[in-house]
């Protein structure tokens, strides 16, 4: 299967129109049909994993949902699909400080060290 260059989907303004209307479902799903598989790309190809990928495609389609009514369809603003790529790449970097701050957790102890071990109402190290 071949993916779709980024410019191959066009813009339909009446459907972002219609997506600030939360309850549209038929909207949201088109959205999502739509667009699911190139934010999926691109954070596959940013170097995220398959779970990763589709946690960036949730939460960037989330993002879209809570600021769509922002959106001005003005090319002084520039385009949706610059606006959508910006959300999407945001949504990349969280994914890898995510994976820096388990590292960071997992490396800041030398093995067993640091163990937290449940006492009566408190956290006792071991």
């Amino acid at each position: 299967m071949q993916d779709k260059p980024f410019d191959s989907i066009p813009t339909r303004h009446s459907l972002l129109n219609r997506l600030k209307d939360w309850g549209d479902q038929a909207s949201w799903q088109d959205f999502f049909d739509t667009y699911w598989r190139l934010i999926y790309n691109v954070a596959v190809k940013a170097g995220l994993t398959d779970a990763e990928a589709q946690d960036v495609v949730q939460e960037t389609v989330i993002a879209v949902a809570r600021k769509i009514a922002e959106f001005k369809a003005d090319p002084a603003y520039g385009s949706f699909s610059a606006w959508l790529m910006r959300l999407t790449r945001w949504r990349i970097a969280d994914q890898f400080r995510g994976r820096g701050k388990v590292g960071v957790q997992a490396s800041a102890c030398p093995s067993g060290e640091g163990t937290l071990k449940r006492g009566s109402n408190r956290r006792t190290r071991v």
